[in-house]
């Protein structure tokens, strides 16, 4: 089985700052948000954990599987979809005149910005983790976990679930929240 864990809320997201690739460390809700996920979804075991290398994402697994001993391995492939020159840029998802305004209300329309990923970047990013690093360590009767951020884990639940791309916002996950990608390769 395969799953899925956003990472704990930063005082960027309070702020509604756009993180991306943005280097933002866990506030001290986010890192309770991740140390109730412990207590919640306790029963699970996980027998490998693979997450992106951002801070946020690596401090949330490390709460999250603390004392469980389950190894933790950062792979590029699952941190944030970039955001370039409107990281940092506070309200871009309910604000018109922000160039990332289009990611957030119609993502079929939506180019990248200077700096930035499309799409399709981060849906053949996550694919390739997924088909060279998931899937195998599924394959292998392993029971993952993946903690990232929220437009890279929701490009992964739209692939394999087949939600079209004027849809992609409305798989979100909350912070913290574990979701089931899927039982079987």
């Amino acid at each position: 089985m395969i799953y899925l864990m956003r990472h704990g809320l930063t005082d960027w997201n309070v702020k509604k700052k756009i993180q991306g690739r943005t280097d933002v460390e866990l506030n001290e809700t986010g890192r309770q948000m991740a140390q109730d996920a412990r207590k919640r979804y306790g029963d699970l075991h996980f027998d490998i954990c693979f997450c992106s290398p951002l801070v946020r994402a690596r401090e949330t697994a490390e709460i999250f599987l603390k004392d469980s001993g389950t190894p933790i391995i950062p792979d590029e492939r699952l941190m944030e979809m970039s955001f370039g020159i409107c990281e940092g840029e506070e309200h871009a998802f309910s604000n018109p005149e922000s160039l990332l305004y289009p990611l957030f209300q119609d993502p079929v329309n939506y180019r990248k910005v200077e700096g930035g990923e499309s799409f399709e970047d981060l849906f053949a990013r996550t694919g390739d983790f997924l088909e060279e690093a998931a899937y195998p360590a599924e394959r292998e009767g392993k029971t993952v976990l993946i903690v990232a951020h929220g437009a890279a884990i929701t490009s992964m639940i739209c692939r394999v679930r087949n939600i079209p791309l004027e849809h992609y916002w409305d798989v979100l996950c909350a912070n913290c929240e574990l979701v089931l990608l899927q039982a079987s390769v």
